[in-house]
């Protein structure tokens, strides 16, 4: 028998029709859209089943993907001491990590002492720069051209605008110094971080259209982009939708890039969300994270940092690491999830969730750059609204017991005790001080509820 026979060639057909009418009659008079048919927040329309037939006519939209290698593991690591931070970075390579992303907050370091032994061949080094300074750029610079090492820098003035409310100096002096590092950088520098549209309470269409709109300002400010843009994404536990949503980001920004004549794809670095993680009952973290990661390999995410389950009241911690590097290294390694390339591909229900929400965050997109683009709508306050119109339904949702997370609003444990646990404070914090804009706050849905039961502990 031929090996090349396409299965079930032997079965006759059933249309998508004659399976609605099955349906139909199943339901016993029963309304089919408002039996069946669900709708998201984002006003996607959920249906039972999907359908080859109903992809025909928009089969020159399927999406396309770069059949690039597997994802890399990417461990985070925070610079406070050099030599402690370089130590930790080779035993988390020696551990399974593949990638290194370090947190400086000194310009003054010697990125020589931080790379001491460490393996520069295949493996990529993040720098993320919650300052602007075109000197740190320069020695991070200079060090991977003479070493040949494979850097990436992260820096991004809109996320300093969204999330503290006032730009590392102002508009233009930090566009100015954005303009020089990109002239002469020899290496990736330019970063959007769109986790805080999500960690914030935006819906799926709104980050897709935001983080578009935060690609299109840098793209005008800085004509001379030569390397790939970096784009920080966070992804909840809507499964399927944010599988989608990373294919819907990459259609989205190709799409725009071109416009510029930017051919390079951008390098897509993915973190689980925070907004659904807790307090109480943190185990149930791991497994939010798990699927959260799964998502992600599936949406094809080029790097990924896995949130360690106690992140939300511990210190960074070789234990928490070590859990949440290795949940990675359990999808890769003994899921296989390295052994397919685009592995969902032809799933009918995703190409439609993708198409969907990339034509929705299309049409936002248009609207806010109708109206002046995406930093002055945030100086109007307009996107703030937006998002916290957002997150205020998920809100009450969550409060009413709607959207559930179990240990938590469904099924919690009375006898969890957190309080004498608490090496950071998991809440947001106020500091109120005078800003160019609203800030973006990022906040959890268990918060209040969490902060009643640590106020009931005895």
């Amino acid at each position: 028998m031929s090996t090349n026979k396409p299965l079930f060639t032997d079965f006759e057909s059933v249309s998508s029709k004659q399976w609605k009418q099955q349906i139909q009659y199943e339901l016993k008079g029963a309304d089919y859209n408002e039996t069946l048919v669900w709708e998201s927040p984002e006003g996607i329309k959920v249906k039972p089943f999907y359908h080859s037939d109903e992809n025909e006519s928009s089969s020159e939209k399927k999406f396309e993907v770069s059949t690039k290698n597997t994802f890399q593991i990417l461990q985070n690591i925070f610079v406070h001491d050099v030599k402690k931070s370089n130590e930790r970075a080779i035993d988390s390579l020696n551990r399974g990590a593949e990638s290194i992303r370090f947190t400086i907050e000194n310009e003054n370091i010697s990125i020589a002492d931080l790379m001491q032994n460490l393996p520069l061949q295949n493996v990529t080094y993040f720098f993320y720069l919650p300052f602007l300074s075109i000197d740190i750029v320069t020695k991070i610079n200079n060090y991977a051209t003479q070493s040949k090492a494979n850097f990436i820098l992260q820096i991004d003035p809109i996320a300093q605008l969204t999330k503290d409310g006032n730009w590392f100096e102002n508009l233009e002096n930090d566009f100015d110094k954005l303009n020089i590092i990109a002239g002469s950088s020899a290496i990736n520098y330019l970063n959007i971080n769109s986790g805080i549209y999500q960690n914030s309470g935006a819906n799926m269409v709104q980050q897709l259209a935001y983080t578009l709109s935060q690609a299109n300002e840098y793209f005008n400010r800085i004509p001379a982009i030569k390397h790939s843009i970096t784009i920080e994404v966070s992804v909840g536990t809507n499964y399927f939708f944010e599988i989608a949503k990373l294919r819907a980001l990459r259609i989205l920004f190709s799409t725009l890039a071109k416009e510029y004549n930017h051919e390079l794809e951008c390098v897509i670095v993915v973190t689980p969300t925070k907004r659904n993680k807790t307090l109480y009952d943190y185990n149930v973290n791991m497994l939010r994270t798990t699927t959260e990661c799964m998502s992600a390999i599936l949406g094809n995410a080029d790097f990924i940092s896995n949130l360690p389950y106690d992140a939300l009241y511990h210190k960074d911690n070789e234990f928490g690491d070590r859990i949440s590097r290795n949940q990675l290294l359990i999808l890769k390694h003994e899921s296989y999830f390295d052994k397919v390339n685009n592995a969902a591909d032809g799933a009918y229900y995703i190409e439609s969730l993708t198409l969907q929400l990339a034509d929705k965050a299309l049409e936002l997109f248009k609207d806010i750059e109708k109206n002046g683009g995406l930093i002055s709508q945030l100086i109007e306050g307009t996107i703030q609204r937006k998002i916290s119109e957002s997150a205020n339904k998920e809100q009450e949702l969550f409060d009413s017991g709607k959207e559930i997370l179990l240990g938590t609003n469904k099924y919690p444990n009375k006898n969890d005790r957190m309080k004498h646990d608490l090496e950071l404070y998991p809440f947001v914090k106020q500091n109120p001080r005078k800003t160019l804009i609203t800030p973006i706050i990022e906040k959890r849905l268990a918060e209040k509820l969490e902060q009643e039961r640590l106020s009931q502990e005895a």
